[in-house]
């Protein structure tokens, strides 16, 4: 059951989509156009169960490398001194 405000900060959530962003057999995978109920002030999203897992389903396949995934130009920085 999604909630209708966020847990966070309390804002309204709507309905709407997200990029999932995550680290998965070295690489770094963002999965685009997620379904996701994001809330209007901080921007969390929360997801249903058959959202969810659909993006195990991705991940299962990019642990096991077998995604063809298009490259994307990226930038890293740490804030490790």
């Amino acid at each position: 059951m999604i909630p209708d405000r966020c847990s966070f900060c309390k804002g309204k959530l709507r309905k709407g989509t997200t990029e999932f962003l995550t680290h998965a057999a070295g690489e770094v995978i963002v999965i685009k156009d997620v379904p996701a109920y994001v809330c209007e002030q901080c921007g969390e999203a929360y997801y249903t169960a058959d959202t969810s897992r659909k993006i195990d389903g991705v991940m299962r396949d990019a642990h096991q490398k077998k995604l063809c995934m298009r490259p994307l130009p990226a930038g890293e920085v740490s804030l490790k001194g």
